[in-house]
């Protein structure tokens, strides 16, 4: 049988349960607006009954909590998660894609569109009075304006591209403080809940953190009981790489590339590598988040890296590249140095050379190595840099690289075609500048004689500056011009006698069907596919605009569906106030009823002691 003062427990048991009721309730409300919380919810059952000898069997000793318990699904975290790191690669994308965007709108709205006309109304005026010098240096200048927008706008892609480089050690970082931060979380929680308590709260931060996370980079989370009662392993991976081991981390860090994958990619640009030395690849396909969007807009050349074959046996000094997919050299976008990979073997180059078949125009391209082939190689699937299937700062550049290139051999080919008023041979009116000595490259060897040699067949990545002597420059390649460095010729913008503007100088100073020549190359649909050369850059701002919209359309329609998920998230895991508030009158319904059970007791209590006793 039970003690006299049986019912007193009982109704103790009920005060406590409904005060602890009381208090997560309030607490539930008091954190009805803080980030990642979750709702908490008191368990609680019939405390162990009593059994007696009697006949009246079992009898009850009130009400235990078994536990005060987070109301979440792993379902919704899941799913959550998997499309949020949806949306912040979509989000980074619309970012990024709208500066390109902006930057080459201004060839509709007032940048090349304005130049472009304005340098052949100077050679429609120039057509009136060839022998004007005024005109003839309104020509140059304005041409050199046109090539000064171009370098300004392949200023604001670099810096796009650098900007990137930037977030990325920046989301690098993150990722690793978020790493120490759930780790250390998750010793705290084991310590708190082998004492058989839930670390409720503790275990919030970390999911705050899993979130943020998935927006970065995807994960997918494990926990499980290692073995000792109310301890738990918490491991966090990275597509299928362990970031986090419960206490340990497995960091990431950045290290700047040796070589530049594109001719025009900005040096030092970062790759990824775990802190055992394995790389990581953030261009997996399963790999989602703003790191690989930012490494897609940044390192993006639309699946169009140089790719070929090559033979190779050990002890070569250079390899030779058939079959190569980039057959122009306007097209070419590969560096003057740096990595050929070879089956599965890479090597360094410090130079190539280009050579065009004569008869079958076939291309191929020999590089010169750093060190002699290691491994041999039977026509082997060969390329530089990496195919990266998106069309960010490296596409857009090389499709400026050949807009200017192409149209800059057709304008000096007239040009060269006619004399000055010197009498001389035209010189190429627009030529490429030597990042680092400033010198020019010009597309001949011109001698001290004047003479001038062309082989339209073979080129070197290294040449094209001027000899030692200072008088002579080595045959350069088209290739050599970029967005970066294109000029007019500094000779022409010294002496504007030097601009041809006719075949011949004998016709007299009124002649001008070379001028008249180059303007027809306003209207020339030969030179590109898509037309006259403004409808080349107008199809490339057309190609970006798309990619922007798709990005800005796929980032509202993904953060819609993260909403949606986290909706439904919410429903299961969030506070309702009204729930909350009927818990409120709920616990206290009960809480008042457990004291009256307590001041009944008391009340029998007192006349069975104070007056029933003898």
């Amino acid at each position: 049988m039970p003690s006299t003062f049986f019912g007193l427990d009982i109704g103790k048991s009920g005060l406590y349960t409904a005060q602890g009721g009381l208090n997560t309730t309030a607490h539930n409300i008091a954190n009805v607006e803080t980030k990642g919380f979750t709702r908490q919810v008191v368990d609680q059952k019939a405390a162990n009954a009593l059994r007696t000898n009697g006949r009246n069997g079992m009898i009850g000793t009130g009400v235990d909590v078994t536990q005060i318990r987070q109301t979440r699904s792993q379902y919704y975290d899941e799913k959550y998660r998997n499309n949020n790191s949806i949306y912040g690669s979509y989000a980074t994308k619309e970012n990024y894609m709208s500066q390109i965007e902006g930057y080459l709108n201004e060839i509709q709205l007032q940048g090349f569109t304005t130049t472009f006309d304005k340098m052949y109304d100077t050679l429609q005026e120039l057509g009136k009075d060839p022998a004007n010098l005024t005109v003839r240096n309104q020509v140059t200048n304005v041409a050199q304006s046109f090539c000064e927008y171009f370098n300004s706008l392949f200023t604001n892609l670099k810096e796009t591209q650098e900007d990137c480089n930037f977030e990325i050690k920046n989301q690098v970082n993150r990722v690793n403080a978020i790493a120490a931060e759930i780790a250390s979380l998750t010793k705290q929680i084991n310590v708190v809940e082998i004492g058989g308590t839930n670390a409720n709260d503790l275990r919030d931060q970390r999911n705050v953190l899993v979130d943020e996370l998935s927006s970065i980079i995807n994960v997918s989370v494990e926990e499980t009981p290692n073995g000792v009662v109310g301890l738990k392993d918490y491991v966090v991976k990275v597509d299928g790489q362990t970031l986090v081991d419960t206490y340990d981390t497995h960091l990431l860090s950045v290290k700047p590339r040796a070589n530049r994958n594109n001719q025009t990619d900005a040096d030092g640009l970062y790759d990824i590598v775990w802190d055992n030395g394995q790389q990581f690849n953030p261009y997996a396909p399963t790999q989602t988040g703003s790191i690989k969007a930012l490494f897609e807009v940044r390192d993006g050349n639309n699946a169009d890296n140089l790719q070929g074959t090559v033979t190779a046996y050990v002890g070569m000094h250079s390899v030779v590249m058939k079959n190569m997919t980039v057959k122009d050299e306007t097209k070419l976008n590969i560096p003057e140095s740096g990595e050929i990979v070879v089956g599965t073997v890479k090597y360094e180059y410090e130079a190539f050379e280009v050579s065009v078949d004569k008869v079958t125009g076939g291309y191929t391209c020999e590089f010169f190595l750093k060190e002699p082939v290691r491994a041999n190689a039977e026509e082997e699937p060969s390329g530089i840099g990496r195919c990266v299937d998106y069309k960010g700062v490296p596409y857009y550049m090389a499709q400026m690289n050949e807009f200017l290139r192409t149209y800059a051999r057709k304008f000096n080919e007239i040009h060269k075609s006619g004399k000055d008023l010197n009498g001389e041979s035209g010189l190429d009116f627009f030529v490429g500048a030597n990042k680092v000595s400033g010198q020019e490259y010009r597309m001949g060897t011109y001698g001290k004689d004047g003479a001038t040699e062309y082989d339209p067949y073979s080129f070197n990545s290294q040449t094209g500056a001027f000899e030692p002597d200072g008088t002579t420059v080595v045959y350069s390649s088209y290739y050599h011009i970029t967005a970066e460095n294109i000029r007019v010729n500094s000779e022409l913008q010294k002496d504007a006698k030097k601009f041809a503007a006719a075949s011949e100088v004998v016709n007299g100073v009124g002649n001008y069907d070379v001028a008249d020549a180059l303007l027809a190359l306003k209207k020339d649909t030969t030179m590109f596919r898509q037309g006259k050369p403004a409808a080349f850059l107008q199809t490339l701002v057309a190609e970006v605009g798309i990619d922007s919209k798709a990005a800005k359309d796929f980032s509202k329609s993904q953060q819609n569906l993260v909403n949606s998920i986290d909706n439904q998230r919410l429903s299961v895991s969030g506070v309702d106030t009204e729930e909350e508030a009927m818990n409120l009158m709920r616990y206290q319904q009960a809480y008042n009823l457990s004291a009256k059970v307590i001041s009944v007791m008391n009340e029998i209590y007192d006349k069975l002691i104070n007056y029933m006793g003898v």
